[in-house]
């Protein structure tokens, strides 16, 4: 028997009996690796346009490396070449590494995905909802609690506090504007607990439910690890998930000894151009010198391409790589699995709990339907592509980046496929 009749067999059988689909065999789709090499050519003219300082590309077929290329500068004004072992701010790409931390918490029988926030974190018991209408803002009761479910799907009505009507609300308490772009806690010389705990007192921008809104949920699910465990998000993403993962270059914090390899921040100015990004939280940031107390699991990581690739290849593989097993199938079929139906896009886009999925072919440039992934405010991106077997990864750091890299990279991939 052929190995594509046994897939065919089994997708027949999960289908019948109503059961998971966790396929872990080698994709029959090839790469024309003369295609591929494309990319040296694309990555290179941002440099040379200065579109961008510098980036790291790597793409992984069926756990193989397939495309590995370091380009431009990892700080250009010191003559810093990019390379493959840069470490890089990976903002939102965090959110993935929590989240699956609160499903396996879930595993342990730890917590529910329906608990209530406050079971955590009492502040969330009665929260409140600023709605606008043309008399203005009014602020109301919350129509319910918010569970964590609720978190890891961003159907809270937790924004980052950057909407006009709520702002200075949230800048009187050190959020929203006060630093960065609303995500940003890095500066905070506190626990992130504190800081999730005074996010309870100012008003969300939607119902629970009501609305997909991007904003401190995994913030906030940080807290509740931490809670739920007693030992700190910084402890229980190391001994959980990135030592286990021979993730060795992915902290919250850069140690010392590492600090050499971390990438500089840029930005785009008004006519595109890559330029350097100032000191502080709208640029170059914290996470070298800095309080390092706030473990923000919504946006706090630094980490390598190299890194990165070995998680998602964990989550490809239906939790486990190389023997080492962090998630149950199910567990990665429910976070892999629209759970938002169309609040989140209408479109064909769904988000399951920590991703975002292509639902429908052509939703997400050439993403196959079951494809899933997301990126972080500094420019970089992901995509796992089960049916393909790939694993897409991009780091760059530039905030904002006013071009198209983020579409066209995973573009200049797909087209490789034969």
């Amino acid at each position: 028997m052929s190995a594509s009749t046994s897939i065919i067999r089994l997708i027949l059988l999960c289908t019948l009996f109503a059961l998971p689909l966790s396929v872990n065999a080698q994709s029959d789709l090839r790469i024309d690796k003369s295609r591929l090499e494309r990319l040296d050519q694309v990555l290179q003219e941002y440099v040379d346009q200065q579109q961008i300082a510098g980036a790291v590309a790597l793409v992984l077929q069926d756990g193989k490396t397939i495309y590995e290329h370091a380009v431009g500068w990892s700080d250009r004004e010191a003559g810093k070449e990019m390379s493959t072992d840069s470490m890089f701010r990976i903002a939102s790409q965090t959110k993935a590494l929590t989240s699956v931390l609160i499903l396996m918490l879930m595993e342990e029988g730890r917590l529910n995905l329906n608990d209530a926030v406050s079971r955590f974190i009492p502040e969330y018991k009665s929260t409140t909802v600023a709605e606008m209408s043309d008399g203005g803002m009014k602020i109301v009761p919350a129509q319910r609690e918010i569970t964590l479910k609720d978190l890891l799907t961003h159907t809270a009505g937790i924004s980052y506090g950057t909407q006009a009507h709520i702002a200075e609300l949230y800048r009187q308490q050190g959020l929203g504007p006060a630093a960065g772009a609303g995500w940003y806690t890095a500066d905070k010389d506190e626990a992130v607990c504190t800081t999730m705990e005074r996010l309870a007192s100012v008003p969300f921008v939607a119902q629970p439910g009501a609305a997909w809104v991007y904003g401190y949920n995994t913030d906030v699910l940080g807290c509740v690890a931490e809670r739920a465990s007693g030992q700190s998000l910084d402890e229980l993403i190391s001994t959980r998930i990135t030592e286990p993962l021979k993730m060795n270059d992915t902290h919250f914090f850069v140690p010392a000894e590492k600090i050499e390899r971390v990438v500089a921040v840029y930005s785009s100015d008004v006519e595109g151009k890559a330029v350097r990004a100032p000191e502080g939280p709208r640029g170059q940031g914290h996470y070298i010198e800095g309080p390092r107390r706030n473990f923000a699991g919504g946006a706090g990581l630094i980490s390598t391409a190299k890194d990165y690739s070995r998680f998602m290849e964990m989550i490809r593989g239906g939790g486990e790589l190389n023997g080492v097993r962090i998630l149950s199938p199910r567990s990665v079929d429910l976070m892999t699995t629209n759970q938002v139906g169309t609040l989140h896009s209408d479109n064909g886009r769904g988000f399951g709990l920590g991703f975002e999925t292509t639902d429908q072919y052509g939703a997400n440039g050439m993403d196959a339907v079951g494809a899933y992934g997301w990126g972080g405010a500094y420019g970089s991106i992901y995509r796992v592509d089960p049916s393909s077997g790939l694993s897409i990864l991009l780091m760059i750091n530039q905030l904002p980046n006013s071009n198209d890299i983020r579409t066209r990279y995973p573009t200049m991939v797909y087209q490789a496929l034969q």
